[in-house]
């Protein structure tokens, strides 16, 4: 999640509040930044991610745990707004996670989840 974090703030320095003067460089800093470090990072991390949901369907094993609730939040931002594709891995638990009935009554109850792209 610190690397989403980072990916929202260098993202957005390009942009207001940032003051209309250092918009220009706060882009390049930004873009800079997560050219050549925070995507590689965030690509790592969720290789190492991919490379443990393939081999049991939930993080730890057969069942849902509170780790995949912990989980949850930082995967779904992840796969919206990390800019890494070819997961299949990682959209498969997305799936069981929506699928589960307990995602769909909190749904019906708390209104639709959506974390649009950066």
């Amino acid at each position: 999640m610190p690397l989403l974090l980072m990916k929202l703030v260098f993202g957005s320095l390009g942009k207001p509040p940032v003051p209309f003067g250092l918009r220009t460089l706060g882009k390049a800093l930004g873009e800079g930044v997560q050219k050549a470090w925070l995507n590689k990072q965030l690509e790592t991390h969720a290789r190492y991610i991919e490379s443990q949901l393939g081999s049991q369907p939930w993080f730890t094993g057969e069942q849902p745990s509170m780790a995949d609730i912990q989980m949850s939040f930082p995967v779904f931002a992840l796969l919206a707004r990390g800019g890494v594709d070819h997961l299949p891995n990682l959209q498969a638990w997305k799936t069981r996670v929506e699928n589960r009935p307990a995602w769909q009554r909190a749904i019906a109850q708390g209104g639709p989840f959506d974390l649009p792209g950066a």
